[in-house]
């Protein structure tokens, strides 16, 4: 490894922090057992907040953010990985805690390392990253408890961005009748092509009536907003549907009665991509490899450098990103 890297480097305190390109000694990498020479990472909403300094996740400064990686084995000292293996990291303390993907290197612990799967790319791979990962639990989960096609249709919230396009993409392929719900009116053709069968206003999955109960309409759902949407979605869920619950773009409290859970045995499902048990985590890497692996993956994802993530930053707090940013960092 080389004495200085090349990374997107935090600086400053916890409330007042910068962030820019620098060459960074690699001596002070943490100390872990698998380096990695990353050749991709990605951007997405939690690495916006890191770097604004929103919540004040990062305690420790200077800080390489990127709580995604995908890249080839430097060593391993344990000896689990081969020098020269593919991997991918998502999750766990990556980027927060511990520096991250915005680097040419990275040291983790291996207990975090999962092969890439054959049928991915280091370039798929962080098309997906964090958000399709996380997409893909959260269709296993509403498969898990009772989901199927022919049963109704999935509503997808939040749509463009990251979970909500790769969740729209894999649900199409397997079959099922999905209704995405966006705020973008100039998104449509874009959520046509992923597979979206219909198209409705962000308004008309918010109602702020009193009634505990509303028409049937969903199947199940993923939702990505939370707040005054999932309190809609938990009425208008479908008798045996689930909600799996994603993000809070919308709103991080819920107003809910218990009448959806015990009069239509609706299920409220959260999904936890962070501290996901390694089975389950390599079982949807391996679903997204094959069976089901988004179709439309170069529509999802844009290639950038690290002298991008700044203004990507901005625009994802801004919600206005589409899709999936990668940073690419080998070659």
């Amino acid at each position: 490894m080389k004495d200085s890297i090349r990374a997107f480097v935090l600086e400053g305190t916890p409330d007042a922090v910068s962030g820019g390109v620098r060459e960074f000694p690699s001596e002070k990498l943490p100390e872990a057992d698998l380096t990695i020479r990353v050749g991709y990472s990605s951007v997405n909403y939690k690495d916006a907040m890191v770097s604004a300094g929103i919540g004040k996740m990062v305690r420790q400064l200077p800080h390489i953010p990127g709580i995604d990686l995908a890249g080839e084995v430097e060593e391993d000292r344990k000896g689990r990985f081969k020098k020269g293996e593919k991997v991918l990291v998502t999750g766990y303390d990556l980027g927060i805690g511990q520096f991250g993907g915005y680097s040419e290197y990275a040291r983790v612990p291996g207990e975090w390392v999962v092969p890439l799967p054959k049928g991915l790319t280091e370039w798929e791979a962080m098309a997906l990253g964090t958000a399709g990962f996380t997409a893909m639990l959260a269709v296993m989960a509403l498969e898990r408890n009772g989901l199927k096609p022919g049963k109704g249709p999935v509503v997808v919230t939040g749509s463009t961005g990251g979970v909500g396009s790769a969740a729209i993409d894999i649900l199409a392929g397997a079959g099922y009748r999905v209704t995405a719900s966006s705020g973008k009116a100039d998104m449509r053709d874009f959520l046509t092509k992923l597979g979206a069968s219909k198209i409705v206003s962000r308004e008309s999955v918010v109602d702020s009536s009193p009634k505990v109960m509303l028409k049937e309409t969903w199947a199940g759902a993923i939702d990505n907003a939370g707040g005054d949407m999932l309190s809609y979605l938990l009425r208008s869920t479908m008798t045996g549907g689930s909600v799996a619950l994603c993000g809070l773009v919308h709103g991080v409290q819920l107003s809910a009665s218990v009448y959806p859970f015990i009069l239509r045995g609706v299920n409220l499902l959260g999904i936890d991509s962070v501290n996901c048990p390694m089975p389950l985590r390599l079982e949807a890497w391996g679903r997204l490899a094959e069976a089901n692996k988004p179709r439309h993956l170069r529509d999802i994802g844009r290639t950038i450098g690290l002298d991008d993530l700044p203004r990507c930053f901005k625009e994802l707090l801004a919600g206005g990103a589409r899709g999936r940013y990668v940073v690419q960092l080998a070659g």
